[in-house]
């Protein structure tokens, strides 16, 4: 997503992300970015209420003057439910993280994609 919209960026058009993932957002740097804090794949709300969605799609995009700087992330200060037991679900040690360490190495989905981007980079 971040990829996507700094080349949108670069060709004059203006992009807004909203993410769920303060770690990928960050390390992304999109051009600009609101944060929500919500479990992965509900960004934008909670399933079929047309009403949260709404409000926070309306949040990020009044967000747009407050921006100042590239790279900038602003959370929205939203909250999945008045409590925050999915995150000690999500977050349950016995369940373990799955997820790899964050590093800068790059990763491609086919090796023709890891072959086509080596040989983009020979060229340059």
């Amino acid at each position: 997503m971040s990829l996507v919209a700094r080349h949108l960026e670069a060709r004059g058009i203006p992009t807004l992300c909203i993410a769920s993932a303060r770690d990928i957002i960050m390390a992304g740097r999109p051009p600009r970015a609101v944060y929500v804090d919500h479990p992965l794949g509900h960004t934008t709300g909670k399933p079929f209420d047309a009403v949260d969605q709404l409000e926070i799609v309306r949040a990020a995009l009044e967000a747009w003057p407050r921006f100042e700087r590239p790279a900038q992330i602003i959370d929205l200060h939203r909250r999945w439910a008045d409590n925050d037991d999915w995150k000690e679900g999500a977050m349950r040690a016995e369940q373990g993280d799955t997820r790899s360490p964050r590093d800068e190495s790059p990763r491609y989905q086919h090796d023709a994609d890891r072959l086509a981007a080596e040989a983009r980079a020979a060229g340059s």
